[in-house]
């Protein structure tokens, strides 16, 4: 068996997953970063995008919102604003999401805008990814 370690993910909703887990895979503002066992501790920002667990030599893939996480010798923690297992995802509420947010990012916006609407069309897009992984 492979080594393992502690992951929770909670949202302000609820505790989204808490297990044993082999590896971590998720997005950064600066990329991809996975985590193993005995990963060097730290606090790293989470982007939007998907995440990839793998328990029981099985991949889950979820969906995560912006957040933090912290990697400490006894367990990894990620606090995420919103996060959702595939089966979770409203696929025409994220189609709807993602033509709204196409269409804001056509106008001119001003710079606060635009950031919203990129990172609405990011979050949709990400859940139409994840949700075609469905099987």
């Amino acid at each position: 068996m492979a080594s393992t370690f502690k992951l929770e993910i909670a949202t302000p909703d609820r505790r989204f997953f808490s297990g044993d887990v082999e590896m971590v895979i998720l997005k950064t503002p600066d990329g991809e970063m996975g985590i193993l066992k005995d990963h060097a501790p730290s606090v790293v920002a989470v982007d939007i995008g998907p995440i990839k667990i793998l328990q029981d030599g099985e991949w889950l893939e979820a969906v995560l919102n912006e957040g933090f996480m912290e990697i400490t010798k006894e367990k990894t923690v990620i606090l995420s604003d919103t996060a959702e297992w595939p089966n979770e995802i409203d696929v025409n509420r994220a189609n709807a999401a993602k033509d709204r947010a196409e269409e804001r990012l056509q106008r001119q916006l001003a710079q606060m805008e635009f950031a919203r609407s990129r990172a609405a069309l990011a979050r949709a897009m990400t859940r139409l990814k994840v949700s075609k992984n469905v099987k």
